[in-house]
């Protein structure tokens, strides 16, 4: 098949200036430009994969402890019936499992050490039904929770830092103090350290405890589950699950999930995602406009070219094509090359890593001090896309100026001095 011949002279000038020191040096430009399209693309892609792995490790172990939605009673008391309140919530298809708790803040005291916490109050059987860390703990641990026995789990930071284990007693100051003739006095009760977690979040493992829920009532004097947990099938279908079940309870109830939760920490990666994705955007605009000086160099190069192309009959929509077509060339070779390279790196990032850190004796996330201690990755779709039509655009606009001056060009002026 014969290609138009702006295409083929076009794909030409991208491949040529491998002989003479100008058409060299012009080579040499256009390869710089495509390799920094190339590096830019990657940088994209390798960062915002890192920063998705990021989100998706906390995310996990965040909700390994945390219900996909909640459903509370909106004056904060007992709820009438909890089972006929996940029995409502089950009829939203989404829903897969149902567990009662109550959740109250107090101090954990030991000795002159206190600190505070968030008491969740549960039924070991059902919160298996509704977290990972639960279903993962439920024989081990959480059985040992059992009402009446006053029996607490705690988190594995909030234990090491009341320096307690497996056995020892500890103090709960529940809120609201009991009011006697000598004034009011806090409410305290010793409980029994039966076991401790690790959910790999450090916001709750040091700063949660579960008891059981019967225990929680009578702690905090309610007469029952102030709330209900609830598992979804898809995580991301919580949102609007939970807009549905606010309708079908009604106001007497508040439906939070597990998105409005931790809205802040969300919003904030989102942010942060959003401005390195416009600064990394940067570096592939100013490689893909690195493309101008190419081209314009390249036609005051090929002018005499220009000038007997246009002598032998070609329009200046032509020679303005034929520019275009190269530098289009050079940017979809820089933009995929980019995207090839990015996707290597990102989708062995958890090899490469490990090899760097052995290789400079070093550790670039320390157990000790983040959360993670690899580096995930993560590379999606939704990213990538954009990324490549991004710089597939950027470099296509970088042509049009150098096209169009090519196409202006005059035979008489070019040829007057060859």
């Amino acid at each position: 098949m014969n290609l138009p011949y702006e295409l083929q002279i076009g794909v030409r000038y991208t491949r040529a200036g491998r002989t003479g020191r100008r058409n060299g040096f012009i080579s040499f430009i256009s390869g710089v430009s495509m390799l920094g399209i190339a590096l830019g693309v990657a940088a994209l892609i390798i960062v915002l994969s890192v920063m998705n792995g990021f989100q998706k490790e906390v995310r996990d172990r965040m909700l390994s402890v945390v219900a996909h939605v909640e459903v509370m009673d909106g004056q904060g008391q007992a709820l009438p019936d909890w089972h006929l309140t996940a029995k409502q919530a089950r009829e939203n298809p989404q829903v897969t499992g149902a567990a009662p708790f109550i959740a109250a803040q107090a101090l954990v005291a030991r000795g002159d050490d206190m600190r505070g916490a968030i008491i969740r109050g549960i039924s070991p059987d059902d919160e298996a039904t509704v977290t990972d860390l639960a279903a993962s703990i439920k024989d081990s641990t959480l059985s040992r929770l059992v009402p009446g026995e006053w029996g607490i789990v705690l988190g594995i930071e909030l234990a090491r830092s009341l320096g307690v284990h497996e056995g020892d007693k500890i103090t709960i100051v529940a809120p609201g103090g009991q009011v006697t003739p000598a004034g009011v006095v806090p409410r305290l009760k010793q409980m029994t350290v039966v076991g401790t977690f690790n959910a790999g979040h450090y916001e709750y493992d040091s700063g949660l405890a579960m008891i059981h829920v019967d225990d929680a009532a009578k702690l905090f004097r309610t007469d029952g589950p102030t709330g209900v947990q609830l598992r979804l099938k898809d995580l991301f279908q919580a949102r609007d699950v939970a807009e549905q079940l606010s309708q079908a309870f009604g106001p007497q109830f508040i439906v939070s999930d597990w998105t409005r939760t931790n809205r802040n920490w969300f919003s904030a990666v989102q942010l942060e995602k959003r401005l390195m994705f416009i600064i990394l955007t940067l570096i592939v605009a100013v490689a893909a406009f690195n493309l101008v000086s190419t081209l314009v160099m390249t036609v005051t190069d090929k002018q005499a070219d220009i000038a007997i192309l246009r002598t032998l009959g070609a329009s200046p929509r032509s020679i303005m094509g034929i520019f275009m077509v190269q530098g289009a060339a050079s940017g979809i070779i820089g933009t995929l090359s980019g995207v090839g390279f990015g996707l290597l790196i990102a989708l062995n990032i958890d090899v490469i890593v490990p090899f760097i850190e052995h290789l400079l004796r070093t550790s670039f996330l320390p157990s000790s001090i983040y959360l993670i201690s690899r580096m995930p990755s993560d590379p999606q779709a939704a990213d990538i896309v954009p990324i490549t039509l991004i710089s597939l655009v950027l470099s296509f606009v970088a042509t049009l100026y150098p096209s169009w001056r090519a196409s202006r060009v005059q035979p008489a002026e070019a040829l007057r001095y060859e």
